[in-house]
């Protein structure tokens, strides 16, 4: 049995962002069409250590994609990431697997991606600071991605390691790293927090009306974002499992009623509304779906084939 075995070089090479931003669109369409299967991601827990998930998805189309990814938030103290993944591909005709490739990389960019997505459906048309709060491979990819879909004049990098943000903020020609988070936040009219914290890096109160703020962090029983700003903003999420206990939804979103949110699949699909006014404070907060996994691996598996990356391995 042959499989095609694609490595992170190779997903980068043929996932571009403009490209994989559209499918993302139409992914979360799907999704609040209820066209997507996917069932709840189960969790393999491993005490004073982490965690592995598994995120099963198919929709008509496509092939099926599991995604394996481990959290051991532990790894920076060996220097390496908290975060690995590997996706499979599975005929879905036959059930035939079809492909392994990285996921870390496809777990970056995706999630950057739909972080993209929402600033540009909530972020006010006017808004030109960008803030990204951490500078780890999430803050990367939201530097490529995020920076591409507004117009923004300046960028702002920070982290509880300066040394890092200094060198994040180093690989955009607009981006430098203020030497407090808070100082990076204040002013912003988008901020991304992408941090493996377990407690809040931002507060409310360092928000100017009317800012877009995305989180992507997942950490629990806690996590990166202020409850406060969840309580005085408008949530969207990918899809309202977010609101369900970890290690389906987000521990931020615990108690949350399900009508006061918002999927992004309803903005894209005229179903409910986005921004309402240029003041209002919008939250978007990624749970990560399987969904985004799905569209993603089904990008780079097509072109793949079509110009003959990756490696043939026989099982």
């Amino acid at each position: 049995m042959d499989m095609l075995l694609l490595s992170a070089a190779d997903v980068e090479r043929l996932l571009p962002p403009a490209t994989l931003l559209d499918a993302l669109a139409e992914g979360f369409q799907a999704l609040t069409r209820d066209q997507v299967v996917a069932p709840q991601r189960q969790e393999v827990s491993v005490p004073a250590a982490g965690s592995l998930l598994v995120m099963p998805a198919w929709q008509a189309g496509m092939d099926i994609t599991v995604k394996l990814v481990s959290a051991f938030h532990g790894n920076q103290q060996l220097g390496i990431p908290g975060h690995h993944a590997l996706i499979c591909l599975f005929d879905a005709g036959t059930g035939v697997p079809v492909a392994i490739m990285d996921g870390t990389s496809i777990t970056a960019i995706r999630t950057a991606g739909a972080s993209a997505l929402s600033a540009h459906l909530l972020a006010r048309s006017d808004a030109h600071i960008l803030t990204i709060v951490g500078a780890g491979v999430q803050g990367a990819a939201h530097l490529r991605l995020v920076a591409q879909v507004g117009d923004f004049q300046e960028i702002r990098v920070a982290s509880r390691s300066f040394d890092a943000a200094q060198k994040l903020a180093a690989m955009h020609p607009r981006a430098t790293a203020p030497e407090s988070v808070e100082t990076a936040v204040r002013g912003a009219d988008v901020v991304c927090l992408c941090s493996a914290s377990d407690t809040p890096i931002i507060h409310r109160d360092w928000l100017t009306l009317g800012t877009h703020v995305t989180s992507v962090g997942y950490h629990p029983p806690g996590g990166e974002l202020d409850h406060a700003i969840i309580e005085q903003g408008r949530l969207f999420v990918e899809t309202r499992q977010a609101l369900a206990p970890p290690p389906v939804g987000c521990a931020e979103l615990a108690g949350i009623a399900p009508e006061s949110v918002t999927e992004l699949g309803e903005v894209l699909l005229d179903q409910r509304p986005g921004r309402q006014s240029a003041q209002e404070l919008t939250v978007y907060k990624s749970m990560g779906h399987a969904m985004e996994d799905l569209v993603a691996a089904h990008l780079v598996y097509q072109r793949a084939k079509q110009d003959g990356s990756g490696q043939l391995v026989t099982l």
